[in-house]
C-alpha cells in the first residue's frame, strides 16, 4: 500500500466514533404512597430522606386523589376514600421521589374531576407521571424523565376494582386499565399496553412498567396470581427493564428474567388508611426500599433496605400520623428479609444478608 493510502486510512480511523458507553442507572423503587396528610420531620424521616438521596430515579405510586377545583363527590365510603391535599407532593419531593405512577383503583375516588385535579397538581409540582389521562391514549402513553444518566420511561396500568366510569376511554378521562377474566388478560388491552412499552423502549434508555393489581390470588392474596406472573414476563420481554407491582399491601417475591427485574409487590411507602387497627395483617406494615443498579440495560446490583410503618398513630388525628415509614433494623429487618427471601425462592432468586440490608446474589 502506498504511503498516501496509508495516511488516508489512518485519517479515516481517526474519525470513527467511539463505541457508545453503556448507560448506568441507579433506581430506588418504593411501595405505594397512600399518603393523605403532609408529613414533616417525624422521627425517622430525616434518615429515610438521606437514604433515598443519590439515585437517578426514585419511583412510587400515588395512591391518593389530590383535591382541587372541579372534584366531584366521593365514589366510595369514607373509610376507604383516599384523598389528600397537594401538600403531600412536597413530602414525596422531600424524599427525592421524581417519578410517579397514578394508575390505581383509587384514582377515581372523587370521580373524573378528581382525576383531572390530580393531573393538574402533578403538572404544577413538575412530577413525571403516567397511568391516567384526559383519554385512553394519554392514560396509556409513557412518561419520560430526563436525568443526567439518560432518559427513563414509565408505562403505568391497573387491574381490578376500577369503578364504572373510572377507566379511560377514547373520549373520557380515566385510568389505563388492563382487564383480565379467568386468568386471561384482555387481548386488546394487552396489545395497546405492549405497544406503549415499545414506544417507551424506542425513546428512552431505561423502561419501567408499573402495574397496580386488585384481582388477587383467592387462595393467598399476597401471592402473585399466575396470570400476573405471565403478564410481568411479557412486559419484560417486550422491553421493560424493571417491572414494579403494588396492590395487596404486602411484600411479594423478586424474579430475575434475562438480566431484568420483576418486583411483584413492594407493599407501601406510606399507608395512611382510615380503616380500624387490625383490619390488615401485620405484614401490611412492612416494606422495603429496592435499590437497583443497571449497567447497559441489565441489572448489576439490588440491595433491599427494610422499612416499618406504624399501624397506630397519635395526637388529635391519629390517622394523620399512622402509616409513616422509617428504616428498620434488628428483629424487624430479620422478619422482613425472611418473608422476601421465602417469597422469592420459587423464582430461583437468592439473597445474602449484610447487616441490615439484603443483597441479591447474581
Amino acid at each position: 500500500m502506498r504511503r498516501r493510502d496509508l495516511l488516508a486510512a489512518a485519517a479515516a480511523l481517526a474519525f470513527v466514533p467511539a463505541a457508545k458507553k453503556p448507560r448506568s442507572f441507579r433506581v430506588h423503587a418504593l411501595g405505594q404512597a397512600l399518603i393523605q396528610h403532609e408529613q414533616a420531620d417525624y422521627p425517622g424521616f430525616s434518615a429515610l430522606a438521606q437514604r433515598l438521596r443519590g439515585a437517578d430515579v426514585v419511583f412510587s405510586e400515588l395512591e391518593t386523589v389530590i383535591e382541587g377545583a372541579g372534584t366531584e363527590g366521593p365514589t366510595r365510603d369514607l373509610e376507604t376514600l383516599h384523598v389528600a391535599p397537594a401538600g403531600v407532593l412536597r413530602t414525596l419531593r422531600a424524599l427525592s421521589v421524581n417519578l410517579l405512577a397514578v394508575s390505581s383503583n383509587h384514582a377515581f375516588d372523587l370521580g373524573t374531576g378528581g382525576i383531572n385535579s390530580t393531573l393538574a397538581a402533578l403538572r404544577a409540582a413538575k412530577f413525571a407521571h403516567a397511568g391516567t389521562g384526559r383519554d385512553l391514549a394519554a392514560a396509556g402513553a409513557p412518561a419520560f424523565l430526563d436525568v443526567p444518566a439518560g432518559r427513563v420511561a414509565l408505562v403505568s396500568m391497573a387491574t381490578g376494582k376500577i369503578r364504572a366510569g373510572g377507566a379511560a376511554a377514547k373520549d373520557h378521562p380515566g385510568v389505563n386499565e388492563l382487564r383480565q377474566q379467568g386468568g386471561v388478560v384482555d387481548a386488546e388491552d394487552a396489545a395497546r399496553i405492549l405497544a406503549s412499552i415499545d414506544r417507551a423502549a424506542r425513546g428512552s434508555d431505561l423502561v419501567i412498567a408499573y402495574h397496580h393489581n386488585h384481582d388477587w390470588n383467592e387462595a393467598d392474596p399476597a401471592l402473585p396470581p399466575r396470570w400476573l406472573e405471565e403478564w410481568a414476563r411479557r412486559c419484560v420481554d417486550r422491553g421493560a427493564h424493571l417491572f414494579v407491582g403494588h396492590g395487596f399491601p404486602s411484600l411479594a417475591g423478586v424474579e430475575l428474567r434475562n438480566g431484568r427485574a420483576i418486583l411483584y409487590d413492594l407493599a407501601s411507602l406510606f399507608f395512611q388508611t382510615r380503616t380500624r387497627p387490625g383490619r390488615y395483617p401485620e405484614a401490611a406494615w412492612d416494606s422495603v426500599i429496592a435499590d437497583l443498579r443497571f449497567e447497559g440495560g441489565r441489572i448489576s446490583a439490588l440491595e433491599l433496605v427494610p422499612l416499618t410503618l406504624n399501624e397506630r398513630g397519635n395526637g388529635v388525628d391519629p390517622f394523620a400520623t399512622r402509616g409513616r415509614p422509617q428504616i428498620a433494623s434488628g428483629n424487624d429487618a430479620t422478619r422482613i428479609f425472611d418473608r422476601l427471601a421465602s417469597a422469592s425462592s420459587s423464582y430461583g432468586t437468592r439473597f445474602e444478608r449484610r447487616g441490615d440490608t439484603l443483597r441479591l446474589l447474581l
